[in-house]
């Protein structure tokens, strides 16, 4: 995978949309999920861009310093592709992302809001649960931290 971090205002047009075309189509169609996905915060993150060998987008999340969606840093928008999914990409996209977070932001704790069935993955990668499950758009999460 060859990866790309971009602010907003370095993002071009043809980034943009293909990130908000794979966050439209796995969280709104695949995962049956009608809601603003366009919520004003993408101006403050990080845009970290797997692509794969034929330089098709195939993971992507956003990164947050400090303050800005939590106390600490976080992870959000994770997602990969139908095409790049059972081939570890998933853990590839939350490794990049958790390594840039270090890099741009600093040694620092990460909070993430984990939709509840991706829980043991995420414990994998060293997050621990830090709260009761919660319904966001009608879909169960729970809050985790990588101190």
């Amino acid at each position: 995978m060859r990866w790309e971090i971009k602010s907003f205002d370095e993002l071009t047009t043809a980034e943009l949309y293909a990130a908000i075309q794979l966050r439209v189509a796995v969280f709104v169609i695949e995962q049956n999920c009608p809601y603003q996905d366009l919520d004003y915060s993408d101006q403050k993150a990080l845009h970290l861009m797997g692509y794969d060998t034929e330089n098709r987008l195939a993971a992507y999340t956003r990164l947050f310093d400090k303050g800005i969606k939590y106390a600490e840093a976080s992870i959000g928008r994770v997602v990969t592709a139908s095409f790049a999914r059972g081939k570890g990409a998933g853990r590839e996209l939350m490794e990049e992302s958790i390594k840039q977070i270090y890099q741009q932001f600093g040694q620092q704790p990460i909070r993430i809001s984990a939709q509840q069935y991706l829980e043991k993955f995420y414990t994998s990668l060293g997050f621990k649960t830090v709260s009761e499950m919660y319904l966001e758009d009608d879909i169960p999460h729970v809050e985790m931290l990588k101190a």
